[in-house]
């Protein structure tokens, strides 16, 4: 494995200059280290991928998956810290390969296609109204993370699981401690997750008494009438899995997108002129995001070929998909945020087996928040000067602290 061009390992997360810039190194390390070593808050090493074919080629072999424990895979946690994604415990695992995999992501998939979710937006523009009357009825300066960016993917979540939306703080400390690299204690985050499973199992439970239309009804329904539909197991892993994902990214990126689009304050002005572009908008925005977290983690269970170097079975590596979405030779202009950029093969999301399943739900979510903002409040502006907007840290997904904003 390569080292880094100082000829020792990067520590990571790389610094930056800013809250909303991307490490300068990236660009060095996909011309002349593309698949480099670096530490991680444990202390353990890792390879470290920042070009875009080779981001997607690894990501896209079904062979590799996420690493666990059991693995030996190199630790994200510093000792004593860390919550069960980060520390790789093995009972969150949902059939992560082969023909479960596939079934998995069929049962629930049919629930998050774009289709069941274009029919959920009216319902998210209707949240997304009365979270901006909260917004302006507190008064100027807002957190716009807070008021809008925050509860909004909560209640979209809670209504797809069928979950009670007025719990949304305990989901928050639950997702916190889920994702926690350094934030919580190992005993912290176990006691959370332990209060987590405890309310989901009730949740299942009750939806298996009287299902319901919603996501967790509708997959108990359909072990019911085919036998073949998820376990109890499965289930749980699955509606914690989503609720973390559904609400912890998602509110986060809300944020950063509204950050990004008002630092440059043309970028929002274009947007008002023509709110056509809002969904090339939304793309661009996930693309150019440079405070995406730790990237995507796989470990290699057998050697494997990435960028022309021989990577050895045993070792993880984590890719970076903020650093793939800025790849030169796949993107014009990549350090440019170019509001029409059609098409846009960026891969926050992921790519291959493992892409993200909830993308459109996401995707809509954004676009719904964006237009709802642009309408509503045209004179939106940042509060405080960009340089003062502060990262979240201590945390597996990348994130800003709080989007003072004024209008």
């Amino acid at each position: 494995m390569s080292p880094s061009p100082n000829d020792q390992a990067m520590r990571l997360p790389l610094p930056t200059d800013g809250p909303l810039e991307a490490p300068s190194e990236w660009q060095e390390l996909r011309r002349k280290c593309p698949v480099a070593t670096v530490e991680l808050p444990s202390g353990d090493k890792a390879a470290y991928l920042t070009r875009y074919d080779d981001v997607r080629t690894l990501l896209s072999d079904s062979r590799f998956t996420r690493p666990t424990a059991a693995d030996g895979a190199a630790r994200i946690a510093p000792e004593g810290a860390g919550g069960p994604v980060a520390n790789g415990d093995s009972s969150l695992a949902i059939a992560d390969r082969g023909e479960a995999h596939l079934r998995w992501r069929r049962h629930v998939g049919k629930y998050l296609t774009a289709k069941r979710v274009t029919a959920l937006r009216p319902g998210m523009t209707a949240i997304a109204e009365s979270l901006v009357d909260n917004l302006v009825e507190q008064g100027q300066p807002g957190d716009l993370k807070a008021t809008v960016g925050f509860p909004l993917p909560v209640y979209v979540i809670c209504d797809l699981l069928g979950a009670p939306a007025e719990d949304r703080d305990r989901f928050s400390h639950w997702s916190d401690a889920f994702l926690n690299i350094s934030r919580y204690t190992t005993e912290e985050a176990r006691a959370s997750y332990t209060e987590f499973a405890e309310y989901m199992s009730a949740l299942i439970a009750a939806k298996r008494a009287e299902p319901g239309d919603d996501l967790i009804g509708n997959l108990i329904k359909d072990s019911t009438e085919d036998g073949e539909g998820l376990s109890d197991d499965l289930l749980l892993n699955t509606g914690m899995g989503l609720l973390v994902a559904g609400h912890e990214t998602t509110a986060n990126m809300i944020g950063k997108m509204v950050s990004m689009l008002l630092a440059d304050r043309t970028r929002w002005e274009r947007l008002l002129a023509d709110p056509s572009l809002v969904r090339t908008a939304v793309d661009e925005v996930l693309r150019f995001d440079a405070n995406f977290g730790f990237g995507v983690r796989r470990y290699l269970g057998e050697d494997v070929e990435v960028g022309g170097e021989l990577l050895p079975g045993g070792t993880t590596v984590v890719c970076s998909l903020s650093a793939a979405n800025r790849d030169e030779q796949v993107f014009a202009d990549p350090g440019e945020m170019d509001l029409t950029r059609a098409p846009n093969p960026h891969m926050t999301f992921g790519a291959g087996p493992h892409a993200c399943l909830g993308q459109s739900l996401a995707r809509t979510e954004l676009q719904v928040v964006l237009e709802t903002l642009l309408r509503r409040l045209p004179t939106l502006r940042l509060a405080v000067p960009v340089e003062e907007l502060q990262r979240v840290e201590g945390l597996l997904v990348g994130g800003l602290r709080t989007v003072p904003v004024r209008w």
